[in-house]
């Protein structure tokens, strides 16, 4: 709070696109706020600065982030909208980063225009290419107009990745099972088997060569399979636990999605039980505290909570309540390929949409040594710092035929946090030795770059026939 009150902060474009969103009117918001109407045009003008007071109130009144409205919320409309024009399409315009910036933080609604219709742009583009390779005749679906993964990304990204109304579910259900938590499988077998008529079944990988789990309702037994560890055994259950009693609060969280494909509400719905499931091993009150406790070392409250490093992560990236907020974490999952399968954020890391992250950042060395915690503080080209841990991990056991689903995970949260880590103990966090990545080669303009894949969009390429560089291109 020290750092905002001690400057002026401006917050009209995103204080009247709350307004908006929550559908007031600038005399309703004035009336509960406790100013005047005109006070409140002149901070949605950009005229007045807004005070720490008003902040405070805007937080109590309508339970909000403060970060959402201390400028933390543009960085990601930065790196959206850099994406889009980084295509070759507006390439000629060469738009320069700050006006992207003034955009995203004086005109948010308008950057959010653009970044959609660039979708649509690209969902058409996929539509046409699918129609020309099906134009022999068949009988083939329509290419959905959104792509799902995506939109159920962005909504998430929009709660931030925290649902209030099934943490209080999760929590009253874990209060209910009174165990510990070496016995949380067995409580949660009993609960299925007494309140539900189901039992669960752990079958060979003989009989389940491609599933981990399945529920069968005609048979009533959730059926698991044998390769999953203690840790996935335990989500699958209570993924079934979260499922048939928060089912009627998930259809509501996706009734009020700006979204109606089938598909997507389908996705929405299952991304919803993973986190039911989460909450229910690892419940928000018990959990934040041990978190805090322990300085969020990771393997420590996975041994507490009987879950795995990966589950652990996730559940870092949802500690949001305004009452017992976490630290901000932002969580991304890569497989050896590079290939971006999971991105979490409870803060604003500028993750990229279109492409793959920096090969410079550490995360893609931990598949050379699995199991161990690399730690490394980053700085982005707008001179904000992060700090970092990853680890490789196996996601299933596999038979002696099958390659391991190997993936890696990092964790990071904003400089100014990481001294609550346990990983940052002899770090010196005031002078860190940071290393320089980017988002990705295509928004990455920094020069020398030995590990620079291509250009950045918004430069030219230099060709000089009697000189070798350091890095592979050159640009003006």
């Amino acid at each position: 709070m020290n750092d905002i009150s001690s400057k002026k902060l401006f917050i009209g474009p995103r204080l009247r696109r709350l307004r908006r969103e929550l559908g007031l009117t600038q005399t309703r918001m004035a009336e509960e706020l406790g100013v005047s109407v005109s006070y409140l045009n002149l901070i949605e003008r950009n005229q007045r600065p807004v005070t720490a007071q008003l902040l405070l109130r805007l937080t109590e009144v309508y339970d909000i982030d403060l970060r959402s409205l201390a400028g933390e919320a543009d960085q990601r409309a930065v790196v959206d909208l850099s994406e889009v024009l980084a295509d070759p399409l507006f390439r000629e315009l060469a738009i320069p980063h700050h006006e992207i910036v003034e955009i995203a933080a004086n005109a948010p609604a308008l950057g959010d225009a653009v970044t959609r219709l660039y979708k649509a742009y690209l969902d058409g583009k996929r539509r046409e290419e699918n129609a020309t390779r099906h134009s022999d005749g068949r009988d083939e679906p329509a290419a959905a107009s959104e792509d799902p993964v995506d939109t159920v990304r962005d909504f998430v990204q929009d709660q931030r990745n925290h649902f209030p109304v099934l943490e209080e579910a999760a929590e009253a259900i874990a209060a209910e099972l009174m165990v510990a938590n070496a016995d949380l499988m067995t409580a949660l077998r009993e609960r299925l088997r007494e309140k539900h008529g189901l039992t669960v079944r752990v079958l060979p990988v003989d009989v389940m060569s491609t599933t981990l789990r399945r529920f069968d309702r005609h048979r009533r037994q959730l059926m698991v399979s044998e390769m999953l560890d203690s840790s996935g055994r335990i989500f699958a259950i209570a993924y079934l636990v979260g499922q048939l009693e928060a089912g009627a609060l998930m259809d509501e969280i996706i009734e009020r999605a700006p979204f109606t494909a089938t598909n997507t509400r389908r996705l929405l719905k299952v991304n919803l039980t993973n986190y039911m499931a989460a909450a229910i091993m690892m419940p928000y009150g018990r959990f934040f505290s041990a978190a805090d406790a322990l300085g969020y070392d990771i393997q420590v409250l996975g041994a507490r909570f009987g879950a795995s490093f990966e589950q652990v992560c996730h559940r870092l990236t949802t500690l949001s309540r305004p009452s017992a907020r976490g630290v901000p974490f932002f969580m991304i999952r890569v497989d050896s390929a590079g290939n971006v399968s999971k991105r979490f954020s409870a803060a604003n890391f500028p993750f990229s949409r279109y492409g793959g992250t920096c090969p410079l950042w550490l995360l893609h060395s931990t598949f050379k040594n699995p199991n161990h915690i690399f730690t490394q503080i980053v700085e982005m080209p707008d001179g904000a710092r992060y700090f970092t841990l990853a680890r490789a991990v196996t996601r299933s056991i596999s038979s002696w035929n099958k390659a391991e689903p190997e993936v890696a995970l990092a964790l990071g949260c904003d400089i100014k946090h990481a001294a609550k880590l346990v990983y940052t103990r002899g770090l010196d966090l005031a002078a860190p030795d940071a290393t320089p990545i980017g988002i990705n080669c295509r928004l990455c303009e920094r020069p020398d770059c030995t590990q620079r894949a291509m250009l950045p969009y918004s430069r030219a390429l230099v060709v000089e026939e009697h000189t070798r560089a350091v890095a592979p291109f050159r640009f003006k």
